[in-house]
């Protein structure tokens, strides 16, 4: 099939431009210079231009597209630039979608940050959303999208966990202070995280892809794990041991407002995909943890 992809540079979309493109699938990426080649396609989300003969002859679109939540420093106006970017891709797509009578599939980024802090909560596809910084953003992501659905298209909601890679994303910053084991845990270490390896996040949305699933989908492994289990099991697998927690207060400081989603606690389960009959390759944090160590670039 042909599938048309935006945000097709970071780490997930990289990822699953090549898985399609192995098994012989047309993949055209959408770049915001000029193309090079067939495989690219030009594009200004801020000016809602998006080429609608190519939507049309897509059976797919994949919305990854915004800029990077864990790049820079989450303060005030850079949040600003975080959610304004990924309501000018989602706006210009949803109605290039919509004027192309589109009648394929449209996988809508989203994030499991959509419920906030929820502590001891079970969370599932039915929870409603958070109050954090995050959860509003992701909110207001998916509102984005909703004209697709309005228009009939078939729109899933992918809400991405922590995506454990061997580089890249949360591994990037994470990886480097574990391998020296000094690292113990992000602030108390209570909180759960809901977290999926790279594989099996790709696995998942080209699951889903196939799937005739419409709605949010939490692309999550099924068993969540506290975060002083997470750094401590990551550590193991460096051969190293835990260092010491980071205090909530420097966390603050380094990263700003974004603090609050970093902490937040989200306990929650894969419905959808478990529904369906997807398999995990890395259904619990141990064997995933070795995976990521052994592929640390």
């Amino acid at each position: 099939m042909r599938v048309v992809i935006a945000g097709s540079s970071g780490l997930i979309g990289t990822a699953l431009q090549q898985s399609l493109r192995s098994d012989g699938h047309d993949v055209v990426s959408l770049v915001r210079r000029e193309a090079r080649g067939p495989r690219e396609s030009s594009w200004d989300p801020q000016r809602g231009q998006v080429d609608i003969d190519l939507i049309q002859t897509a059976d797919a679109v994949v919305n990854l597209a915004g800029a990077s939540i864990g790049g820079k420093r989450l303060t005030s106006s850079y949040a600003d630039v975080v959610l304004q970017s990924r309501l000018d891709a989602t706006s210009t797509l949803v109605n290039g979608l919509i004027k192309a009578d589109f009648s394929g599939v449209l996988l809508q980024g989203s994030a499991m940050g959509y419920y906030g802090a929820r502590g001891e909560e079970r969370l599932s596809e039915r929870s409603g959303p958070g109050d954090t910084l995050l959860a509003r953003i992701v909110t207001q992501w998916e509102a984005a999208a909703r004209p697709a659905v309005d228009a009939g298209i078939r729109t899933v909601f992918c809400r991405t966990g922590l995506v454990l890679a061997g580089h890249g994303g949360f591994a990037e910053r994470l990886l480097p202070l574990v391998k020296r084991g000094l690292l113990r845990s992000l602030g108390s270490g209570d909180a759960w995280h809901s977290w999926i390896a790279l594989e099996d996040q790709v696995r998942a949305q080209r699951f889903l892809l196939d799937s005739d699933h419409a709605g949010p989908a939490n692309i999550i492994a099924p068993i969540a794990v506290r975060d002083r289990e997470l750094i401590r099991v990551m550590s193991n697998a460096a051969g190293k041991s835990p260092g010491l927690p980071v205090p909530a207060t420097a966390l603050r400081l380094a990263i700003g407002p974004a603090i609050e989603d970093l902490l937040s606690s989200q306990l929650a389960t894969p419905g959808v995909l478990t529904r369906l009959g997807f398999e995990w390759l890395y259904p619990e944090i141990t064997a995933a943890a070795h995976h990521v160590i052994a592929t640390a670039a």
